[in-house]
């Protein structure tokens, strides 16, 4: 167990270097020499860069501004506790919505969403997997049916897996699918349902009312469906996240955000920007591109990824 938490924990590390390259290694470059006010203009423009966004990279070097004034320090140790501890105050700070409870003979329905092109598809098909190495039941249900494509990716990946999946041909509505699946799943005595769901529509009303119809054929189904809703965004679109996970936030409700593509990205500030401005906990990020590269996020792994010697 203690080797598969520390496995975790040196993938995400792994996963931020390129945001620690941005970010801490010019931080210490930057107050490796006597600081004025034109240090702080620069730190904050190394955060924005990072992707903290404009609020939040502020409100880190006021924060600084402010310990250093009632206790001045060139050591770069205590520098970047005090950003280490800083993120962890942040990382605190959420208002998350609480999954609600499946009855003891029903299965745990997540609800994904997100946009085209964000990595939706290869998350689920990596939740699968480490549910399935839990030793769950898992079933997959094609719901995004606008897309061949996605139907036909998410068919090889339960190939690969050997698990089980739902679905229709394109075109096929969506809750029609979701329906089945549930319906299937239940009857299989599954323990887990992951349902993907469209990324696109014409537009963005259309998509925001076809995930209210694939929510109420859940509830239709297992009256508490679906359990959790995960919001899928990708790392590297920086605060256009942001934008992403307020409009499905408004119109569907989220549990939790799954970040994608963490490992291929110099902006892993966004999740401190996440954090901030939203409140949504990111509860769990893509380290890679294999089916295992999937890991509960950790603040005091990120929080150590970002700032530590």
């Amino acid at each position: 167990m203690f080797k598969f938490l520390k496995s975790g924990y040196e993938k995400i590390k792994t996963a931020l270097s390129k945001t620690r390259s941005l970010l801490s290694q010019r931080i210490q470059a930057l107050f490796g020499k006597p600081w004025n006010d034109e240090t702080f203009d620069e730190l904050e423009q190394i955060l924005f860069e990072a992707d903290l966004g404009t609020k939040c990279a502020s409100s880190f070097v006021e924060h600084l501004r402010s310990r250093l004034r009632t206790k001045p320090t060139n050591e770069m140790e205590e520098i970047l506790k005090i950003f280490h501890d800083y993120t962890l105050s942040i990382l605190s700070k959420r208002n998350p919505l609480e999954p609600k409870t499946p009855s003891a003979s029903e299965p745990y329905v997540y609800l994904i969403v997100g946009v085209n092109g964000s990595g939706k598809t290869t998350s689920i098909a990596k939740l699968a997997k480490r549910f399935q190495q839990e030793g769950k039941k898992v079933l997959l249900a094609a719901g995004d049916t606008f897309r061949a494509a996605a139907i036909e990716q998410l068919s090889t990946w339960a190939d690969r897996l050997g698990i089980e999946i739902v679905k229709s041909k394109p075109g096929s509505d969506p809750s029609a699918v979701v329906f089945d699946a549930l319906t299937a799943a239940k009857a299989r005595g599954m323990e887990i349902v992951l349902i993907d769901t469209a990324g696109r529509l014409q537009n963005k009303a259309d998509l925001m009312k076809e995930l209210e119809k694939v929510r109420r054929v859940c509830s239709k189904v297992i009256p508490s469906a679906p359990h959790e809703t995960l919001l899928v965004l990708d790392a590297t679109t920086g605060q256009n996240a942001i934008d992403q996970a307020q409009v499905f936030h408004d119109s569907t409700p989220l549990n939790g955000i799954l970040l994608a593509k963490l490992d291929g990205s110099a902006k892993g500030g966004i999740v401190l920007s996440i954090y901030q401005q939203l409140g949504i906990p990111v509860l769990w990020v893509g380290t890679g591109e294999k089916a295992d590269d999937l890991e509960p996020f950790d603040p005091v792994a990120y929080a150590d990824s970002l700032f530590s010697l």
